[in-house]
């Protein structure tokens, strides 16, 4: 299994620099939230590693290598979890080095998000056609982006009830309960998408 996420690593060893300048360019412009470019960051890799197994013929040379259906789900989901660890280690240190202000809280809020985004990725991208899924990562991006903080916005103001228990709770126990719901919600992910992979022909 160590052998299917090296893989993944290494087949976008020459994309690593693209996606430090990408980072960098938002860490020097400056004008986008911290928790944007982690999340952002959070999601380069294990997208653009989808990406590249959406040929019928990777799937197949896959099932032709000595593992097991369960085996290939879960490298991609640990090694989704290795991606964001690292994106969020290099995104930390070129914040820090041009003097960007984050904190805790932006790191525990954009892997959440991230978390929260791959969950439901993931098992589509073994639904639907080949070639739709990175679209389709795009478009979903750019649609949550857009209606997500009017919704919330929204919601807060329309159940008061709520926001105000949620205010009441301290923030580290705020960010870890949200991160904990996300670990959850990616391991829901991860049984279902196996589920859907078994019974996937190739």
């Amino acid at each position: 299994m160590f052998n299917l996420i090296r893989r993944d690593f290494i087949i976008q060893k020459r994309q690593l620099l693209l996606y430090l300048l990408l980072i960098l360019f938002f860490v020097i412009v400056g004008r986008q939230d911290s928790v944007f470019i982690f999340l952002l960051a959070s999601l380069i890799m294990p997208v653009n590693t989808i990406a590249y197994d959406e040929k019928p013929e990777t799937n197949i040379l896959l099932n032709s290598m000595p593992y097991t259906r369960f085996e290939i789900i879960a490298s991609r989901f640990l090694g989704t979890i290795v991606f964001i660890i690292l994106s969020i280690g290099v995104t930390s240190v070129l914040l820090y080095v041009f003097n960007r202000p984050f904190s805790i809280a932006d790191i525990a809020i954009s892997s959440s998000l991230a978390l929260l985004l791959l969950s439901f990725y993931l098992p589509m991208t073994y639904i639907m056609k080949p070639g739709y899924s990175s679209p389709f990562a795009l478009v979903s991006f750019l649609v949550l982006a857009g209606i997500v903080p009017p919704i919330v916005s929204y919601l807060g103001e329309r159940l008061t009830s709520v926001t105000d228990f949620l205010l009441g709770l301290s923030m580290p126990i705020l960010y870890t309960s949200a991160l904990l719901l996300g670990i959850v919600i990616y391991t829901a992910s991860w049984g279902i998408t196996t589920f859907i992979y078994r019974r996937k022909a190739f």
